[in-house]
Formats: structure tokens, C-alpha cells, sequence
């Protein structure tokens, strides 16, 4: 008989948890700590959503992709997870670029930006200045119409470049364009710019694994391979979930997964008004991502001034589409030296990173699909070789994966690597007001993307439902 991944799981929990990205697991943490009976579902048979790992024989251990992500991390795992974990948060100090415009490599911060930007690109420090504090006085309430491009166009105005150095990393961060809301980059961006780009030592399975640890001692019930089909609602309230067939009681939900998925998918829009769920169907998915794994033989070693984070390209401008495009011109790298997982066989690796249309991939026959794939890995060394050098007789193993990859194992619509666009925050934290009981967290509206903003809104979430709960406490049983 199958294996009954809910056996010994409880009848009735005061808060479900749909999905382990690491929005889903921190709000679970939280709530587990303050004492509510917490389950935790997800439907593949490893935590972390995005923030995972896989393994290939000969020790090759692949994170999906290298997690840069702001100083704040450290604070934020150090106050919701533990020491441990904010202690093995370290900083990347080699960030690279290479294409048409310069080729340079930064610490990625405002000092040093502040130096290339008055130095490299010949902008006064008084702009420059003026700059870097427009973006960190932005936050979420300021008017939404100044776009990325017209905030790089009042400071830099004609600097094609200067574009190209300021938002590319942001670009590969959260998917955020020149077309979203300025604030969407600027929030990001001063983020960073306070004290560069770190990440975490050690790589996502040792992460998720101190993760699980602390779960389980915050009494967490987490369970594997359990996909919630259904949320109830009746009478505009959450009563449960169904997940493998089992039906079980719960006070809140808390989804993890996609927002399209579960508003229309899990919940259902009978149960929201039409204006809500008109604009929940506006809500649009952000773009996925196509990736090259790339593991080099036990003894070949990659020298260090490589860097950590390699932003390359062939266009002459930085461009959306072009970002976006199968005729592939940009390639972010991310080099993973034996420092990476200290604790592991010492190996180098390399991922290749592109951004990429759901739809370019999905319509494809089996047989075109495999031949793109392998398009993509055979294009992508030609590429490689030129950084290092005779790489395809240095290699030990090779594979790709595509936007397809993502929706298969994350379960995401159309594979989106960064959930929704910036109106997606809206409609995600108006979900409680449409059916009491019912939150989403997740990588949302851009600025609550990455691994910060993920860990961050499941905080703020967490303490929506505590504060609910607390206002609704569970009946009491009779002891006659």
C-alpha cells in the first residue's frame, strides 16, 4: 500500500501552513513557538520551495541558484530562526561584470559604487549622492507611478550604462524591470547598498536542515509529499483543508503557495467579491528562469578572483526583452568554491542563471524540448569557455533546467520565480479581508521577493494570525 504521509497527523490544528518557502517556514516557526498547534504541508518531498538543493554521484551538491541577499538577513534569521543560522551568513565581496559598456568588478555597496560611479563613470558626488538617498528614503506608501526608468532618467539621464550597472543585480534579485514602480528597485536596492551582498556558508541543504531542526522544536508538525487540494470556507470563514484526501479542521490558513493558486485554485472565487477577484486576475505572474548546473572534476579548481557573482553580456543595452529573450545574450554565473560548503567534499561549481518565458518552453514537443535543453547547455559552455578556459574536458557533470523544472517541483504557476508583479502585494494582504482566517505569504509584488522579503512577510503574516487567534480563542470541551 502507498505510504500515508498524514498518519499520526492530527484531526484539527489552529493554523495550516501550505507550502515551505521560506515565507511558509518562518511563519510556521513563529506561530509554533508562540504555542498554536501548527501544520506544515508541502507537496515535494524536500522543504525550501525555492530555496533548495539537489544531489548527483560524485559528492555534487547544487543549490537551485546562489541566494544573494541583504545584511538585514542576518537580524531577521538571527530574531525568527537562530544563532546558528545568522552566523553562517557571509559576504560575497567579488561581484563582476562583464559586457559591451565595462567590465569591472565591486564590493557592492555604496562606498564603492559611490567610488565607480564619480571614478569609472565620470557623475559628480553630489549626484550621486542625491541618488542613493532618494532610494533609501523610499517605502511602500510613496506615489507608484514614478517608474525605475524615470527615477534612473532624473539622475543619469542618457547613461545607458550607468542603467546597466544599477539594475542588472536587481534584475536577478526579484525580477524587477524598468517598467515597475521605482520604489520596487529602490527598496531593493538600498537594501543591498547598505552592506553589500552576503549569503549563506554552507548551501540550502544545510540551511533547510537547521530550518527543519528548529520547526520540529517549536513543535511544528511538518509533513512532506502532502499536496493541499482544497481550503473550505464556509459562512466567509477558513474551517479546513484537504490535502492527500484527508479533510483536516483548522482555525487559519496560511498559503505559501502561488496567489494565483490559491485564490482560484485551492479556495475558489465564489468565495471572494468581484471587484477582488477581478483584481486578483490582473495580478500578473512575474517571469521564470532557465539554469545550467555545472560541476567540475574532483581536482579542477576555479580561481577565486573569478568572483562569487558574475553579471555577463553580450547586448550593447540592457533590455527587458532581451533579458527575457531564447536568443540568450545575458548570463548571470554563480561560482561555488570548496569555501561554499566547508563541510563537504571540496568541489567547484558553476550555475548559470537566465531569465526566461514560461511560454517559450511550455508548448514545446517532448523531443524539441529535450533538444533545447541540450541547445541551452551546449551554448552556454561555448560561453563559459571564454572565462574558463577548456571547460567542457574540465567538467564531471552537466544538466539544465527550465521554467517547466520549476513548475514541477515547486508547483508554482507557469513556473514564476518570483511569484507576482508589484500589484500582487495588494491583493495578497487584502486576502484576510475577503475570508477570515486566510493569509498568503510568499514571493510577492517584488519587493517582498528574494530570501529577506520572503522571510520578512512571513513574519508580518505570522503576526496577523497570532493576533487573530488570539481575538478568537478555540471552544472550550465540555469535561461532562
Amino acid at each position: 500500500m502507498p505510504k500515508d504521509f498524514l498518519a499520526g497527523a492530527r484531526d484539527s490544528y489552529d493554523v495550516v501552513v501550505i507550502g515551505s518557502g521560506l515565507a511558509g517556514m518562518t511563519a510556521a516557526n513563529i506561530l509554533g513557538r508562540a504555542g498554536y498547534q501548527v501544520l506544515l504541508l508541502e507537496q515535494h518531498y524536500k522543504l525550501g520551495g525555492m530555496a533548495t538543493w539537489f544531489k548527483r554521484p560524485g559528492g555534487h551538491i547544487f543549490d537551485i541558484s546562489l541566494h544573494g541577499f541583504p545584511h538585514g538577513m542576518i537580524k531577521s534569521c538571527r530574531r525568527y530562526w537562530t544563532q546558528e543560522i545568522a552566523d553562517s551568513i557571509v559576504p560575497l565581496r567579488h561581484i563582476r561584470f562583464d559586457n559591451p559598456m565595462f567590465s569591472l568588478t565591486t564590493s557592492y555597496d555604496r562606498e564603492d559604487f559611490t567610488r565607480l560611479l564619480t571614478t569609472k563613470f565620470g557623475v559628480t558626488q553630489e549626484t550621486v549622492a542625491a541618488f542613493f538617498d532618494t532610494a533609501r528614503g523610499m517605502n511602500f506608501y510613496d506615489d507608484q507611478r514614478l517608474t525605475t526608468r524615470e527615477l534612473f532618467q532624473k539622475f543619469f539621464p542618457g547613461r545607458e550604462d550607468i542603467i546597466r550597472l544599477l539594475m542588472e543585480p536587481i534584475t536577478y534579485a526579484n525580477g524587477s524591470t524598468l517598467e515597475d514602480p521605482a520604489i520596487t528597485y529602490g527598496i531593493v536596492f538600498s537594501n543591498f547598498m547598505s552592506k553589500g551582498v552576503w549569503t549563506f556558508e554552507g548551501g540550502t541543504d544545510r540551511l533547510i536542515g537547521l530550518m527543519h531542526d528548529d520547526l520540529l522544536k517549536s513543535g511544528v508538525d511538518v509533513r512532506i509529499k502532502c499536496d493541499a487540494e482544497k481550503i473550505h470556507v464556509e459562512n466567509g470563514r477558513v474551517t479546513a483543508v484537504t490535502a492527500n484526501g484527508r479533510t483536516i479542521k483548522t482555525r487559519a490558513v496560511v498559503s505559501n503557495s502561488n496567489l494565483r493558486a490559491t485564490i482560484f485554485r485551492m479556495t475558489g472565487e465564489e468565495h471572494f467579491d468581484k471587484k477582488f477577484v477581478q483584481d486578483a486576475r490582473e495580478v500578473r505572474l512575474n517571469n521564470s528562469s532557465t539554469q545550467v548546473y555545472i560541476a567540475l572534476k574532483p581536482d579542477e579548481r576555479v580561481d577565486e578572483s573569478m568572483g562569487d557573482l558574475f553579471f555577463t553580456s553580450t547586448a550593447p543595452l540592457f533590455r527587458t526583452d532581451l533579458l527575457l529573450s531564447r536568443d540568450i545574450t545575458s548570463r548571470t554565473y554563480s561560482f561555488y568554491y570548496p569555501r561554499t560548503r566547508p563541510q563537504g567534499r571540496p568541489r567547484c561549481l558553476i550555475v548559470s542563471s537566465t531569465n526566461a518565458n514560461y511560454a517559450d518552453w511550455a508548448g514545446l514537443s517532448d523531443e524539441d524540448y529535450q533538444a533545447s535543453k541540450q541547445d541551452l547547455i551546449d551554448k552556454t559552455l561555448d560561453h563559459l569557455d571564454r572565462y574558463v578556459p577548456n571547460i567542457r574536458e574540465r567538467l564531471d557533470h552537466v544538466e539544465a533546467a527550465t521554467p517547466k523544472t520549476f513548475q514541477h517541483y515547486t508547483a508554482h504557476v507557469e513556473g514564476a520565480s518570483f511569484g507576482t508583479k508589484f500589484e500582487g502585494l495588494a491583493v495578497s494582504r487584502a486576502l484576510p479581508e475577503q475570508v477570515k482566517g486566510l493569509y498568503h505569504a510568499g514571493s510577492v509584488g517584488i519587493i517582498m521577493s528574494g530570501w529577506l522579503g520572503a522571510i520578512n512577510y512571513g513574519v508580518i503574516v505570522a503576526n496577523d494570525v497570532d493576533s487573530l487567534l488570539m481575538k478568537s480563542p478555540p471552544p472550550q470541551v465540555s469535561s461532562q
